[in-house]
């Protein structure tokens, strides 16, 4: 388990990480979500001692890092996987690790092997992808079978074969009940691995919650409607209180701020027709922009020439 209390962290003028608390638990995938400035990878080094907070602690497994004798024995971690010795092999790499935290000699070839690099174990890391690269990082936080473990962009440069791999490793590995604490800012992948999601916005925490509670809170649910009718329902729902506009077909509609039950009802009871009537979840995505929009710190212009084609 991760746990933080009144974490903050300043550079000078600037408040990098802002009182946050928060407790990442084990048997779970959790997702941790900002936007570029938000203080995530302070955040992330802070946990791993690579950083000292200003004010305010954090622990791994009740104690702070720098206490553990064994790290990679405890955590295990990928933060950027360009920090290898490029004239390494990827075996000489981890048996390095391996032996500065009195791992077995055997463990090196078994974490290569999970993550698919056997067949270059030998070359030096300095000719690898970054797909590859991220397999080795990977593997180092892997090699000593750690309790906890953190990613940071964990599917940076996979190819969709490797995404989908990471994505069932995370979420074995908190079946398995490891604490599993990951960065990331594909929100479609988030959506589909994470359980719970940690978000924060310049510095401070904004949500603790699942992933469903963070889509329900964030966004508003829409009901598309069929109808031969469009007209007529219109008007109907719109006497109501319901905000309706068409949803580009004929006779199709997208209704808000009435529900779909109600919907129905209101067909029946006025002899109008529904050919289709569902539900439009939003996606984590729309429901985190929604949230984080007023903490984005760098806002890209719009070129005048596409402003104006658009």
């Amino acid at each position: 388990m991760i746990e933080a209390v009144g974490l903050t962290k300043r550079y000078g003028e600037k408040l990098a990480v802002n009182d946050l608390s928060f407790t990442v638990k084990p048997g779970q995938v959790t997702g941790f979500l900002g936007p570029n400035g938000a203080g995530k990878s302070t955040t992330m080094r802070m946990i791993l001692g690579l950083d000292a907070p200003t004010s305010g602690s954090v622990t791994v497994g009740g104690r702070p890092f720098r206490r553990i004798a064994y790290p990679l024995r405890e955590v295990g971690a990928l933060l950027d996987a360009k920090a290898v010795h490029g004239g390494r092999s990827a075996y000489n790499h981890l048996l390095c690790l391996a032996q500065t935290n009195n791992l077995p000699k055997r463990r090196v070839e078994e974490v290569l092997g999970l993550v698919g690099l056997t067949a270059v174990a030998k070359k030096r890391s300095k000719g690898f992808s970054l797909g590859m690269g991220q397999r080795l990082g990977i593997a180092a936080a892997l090699l000593g079978d750690p309790k906890v473990l953190m990613f940071d962009e964990p599917v940076n440069g996979l190819d969709p074969e490797g995404i989908l791999w990471i994505r069932n490793l995370m979420k074995a590995l908190a079946a398995e009940g490891r604490t599993v604490f990951v960065s990331s800012h594909l929100m479609s992948e988030m959506e589909n691995t994470a359980d719970h999601l940690i978000v924060i916005g310049r510095g401070r925490l904004v949500a603790d919650c699942t992933v469903q509670e963070f889509i329900d809170n964030n966004s508003e649910l829409s009901i598309r409607v069929r109808t031969p009718e469009p007209a007529k329902l219109s008007g109907l729902l719109a006497d109501k209180g319901a905000i309706v506009r068409n949803d580009g077909e004929e006779g199709e509609l997208l209704v808000t701020k009435f529900g779909m039950s109600d919907i129905g009802d209101l067909a029946f009871d006025n002899q109008v027709r529904i050919h289709e009537l569902s539900p439009i979840q939003a996606s984590l995505e729309q429901a985190f922009m929604e949230l984080t929009k007023d903490s984005v710190e760098y806002h890209a212009a719009v070129p005048a020439g596409k402003a104006a084609s658009a």
